[in-house]
């Protein structure tokens, strides 16, 4: 049994859509990050850094992992799934989830405060993480056109972009020029398991859409956040 803290974000879900491929037992503990619970002492005894997700595994001692990308590597390791075991296809595999740690996840986190969240409207700010977050849609795409998943089987790597690259709309990114992301988005979107990861836990909002009717709220509830000096990405890596 693993214990999966957490909260509705993208990186969350990333470890919840991988818990629910995997088909591994495990309890969710939801922590309200405007409440700052991430920042406990009970908390940061799993993950000093204080971001959501971690989890715990019982039946490794009680061992702890934070960061998600490493969540997903643990579990894609303690399972013989999700990963290849052959050099070349784990370095495949680690290089589009490297890709999404250090690109997609940063740039669509930055796109969101300066374009939803901050309370000064910066127009050049927002012109560059949402245009860096386009050119990087560009690479999946041009990539996804002689590939049906980013590193051959469906992966961990396509779990990470997944969870992010479906909020597109949320950072004011559109993607109706971009056919075999569209394809890819919509092909895991149909994934039994990816729709159970996405509502553990569900988000107050449908961040994949701009007409939610407590849109307006959520933005201004992670306003306050970001006024406060809280993560500019919702509290977690």
């Amino acid at each position: 049994m693993l214990d999966l803290y957490t909260a509705a974000t993208p990186n969350g879900h990333k470890v919840s859509i991988a818990l629910e491929e995997l088909a591994l037992p495990y309890e969710l503990k939801v922590l309200d990050l405007s409440k700052h619970e991430q920042k406990t002492p009970a908390f940061l005894a799993i993950n000093p850094n204080g971001r959501i997700p971690a989890i715990v595994d019982r039946e490794a001692d009680d061992f702890a992992v934070f960061e998600s990308g490493a969540i997903l590597i643990y579990l894609a390791e303690k399972t013989g799934r999700l990963m290849p075991t052959d050099a070349k296809g784990r370095s495949r595999v680690l290089q589009w989830l490297m890709f999404q740690m250090g690109g997609i996840g940063p740039m669509m986190g930055q796109a969101n405060v300066f374009f939803r969240y901050f309370p000064e409207k910066i127009p050049a700010a927002i012109d560059r993480y949402q245009g860096e977050c386009k050119r990087l849609f560009r690479v999946l795409d041009g990539h996804l056109a002689d590939h049906e998943y980013l590193a051959g089987d469906y992966s961990i790597a396509d779990i990470a972009n997944w969870a992010w690259v479906r909020t597109h709309r949320w950072s004011g990114v559109e993607m109706d020029d971009l056919p075999h992301l569209k394809r890819w988005r919509d092909a895991i979107r149909q994934r039994p398991a990816a729709q159970r990861g996405i509502e553990r836990p569900p988000s107050r909002v449908d961040l994949t859409r701009d007409g939610d009717a407590g849109v307006q709220k959520f933005a201004e509830e992670a306003r306050r956040m970001v006024e406060t000096g809280q993560s500019l990405k919702g509290g977690s890596a």
